[in-house]
Parts: C-alpha cells; structure tokens; sequence
C-alpha cells in the first residue's frame, strides 16, 4: 500500500527493532526520533509503500521507488526494511520483483544503493541479478551522506533472468 502519515505507529513498530538497522546506513533508525525523519522523507517522496503480510495484514516493513531519471531512463529502488522474522521467507525478491516487473513497463534501468557495510543487502542485490557499477556518498532525507554502493538493473538483463 502507499506510504501515508497515518502509517507511522505501524511502521514505527517494526522499525523499533534495533536488530533491523545494524548493516544499515544509519543504525540509530531504530530511535523514534530518527525514525521520524527517515518517515517524513518516505511519505513525502510520493513513493514509499508499506509493506504488509497478505495472510494477518501485519505491517512488515516498507520500501520506495525514487529518483526517477527521465533523461536516463531509470528509476531507484531502496530504502527498504523488513521486520527480523520475515528475513529468510523470499520476502524480499518477491517484493523487488513485483516493483521491477512495473517499473521496467516504463524505464530500461533500474538503480539501488545498498549501504556500504550492509552485506545483506549486497547479497540481495546479487541474487537479483544486479551489478555493482558505482560507490558514492549518498546523504539520505535529513541524514548525513554515508558510502553506498550503486547497484544497477538493466531491463534486457532482467528479462533474462529467473527471479
């Protein structure tokens, strides 16, 4: 579901999970406070989403499209979490899928970063099928700019490949 203002308690309940955020970026995103900001930036990047369990309508994390690039033709995909006991159940491909199956209807690329120290994550992103092209310094919402990896997915790679 899109991310809206009334999602925060839900959200927040998840990320308070200090377990969630240790590979990522900014390990205090589990502090209210912090989670806050990173909340405030997803509900206005019109692109955040909530991620729920379809059998109990349980929120378990979030994730978002960003940065669309018109002259490049590519969009990004990032910023996602998921509660500690869905790790592991296919969760994650079965969610970047179903984004990349609809964004590569419109853009012939797709870009992630993946936090620097998030081996998870980078794991994730090779199991996808995605390519480390770059490392940059990306400062997220109301954050300080920490090392990234850039990941890229391009559409006739991905139509190729079995996810």
């Amino acid at each position: 579901m899109p991310l809206t203002a009334s999602d925060f308690d839900e959200l927040y309940h998840v990320a308070s999970d200090s377990e969630i955020w240790v590979q990522h970026p900014n390990k205090d995103r589990w502090r209210k406070e912090i989670f806050q900001q990173f909340f405030e930036g997803a509900v206005k990047s019109k692109g955040a989403f909530r991620i729920m369990d379809k059998t109990n309508g349980e929120t378990i994390g979030s994730t978002r499209f960003y940065d669309y690039n018109e002259s490049d033709n590519s969009i990004m995909i990032g910023y996602t979490f998921y509660a500690v006991r869905y790790w592991g159940t296919g969760i994650n491909p079965e969610v970047k899928k179903m984004m990349m199956d609809y964004a590569f209807r419109y853009v012939n690329k797709i870009l992630f970063h993946v936090g620097a120290v998030n081996l998870r994550s980078q794991i994730a992103m090779t199991r996808l099928g995605a390519k480390k092209i770059a490392e940059e310094n990306v400062a997220y919402y109301g954050e300080a700019a920490k090392l990234n990896f850039v990941y890229e997915m391009r559409k006739e790679d991905y139509q190729s490949f079995p996810v």
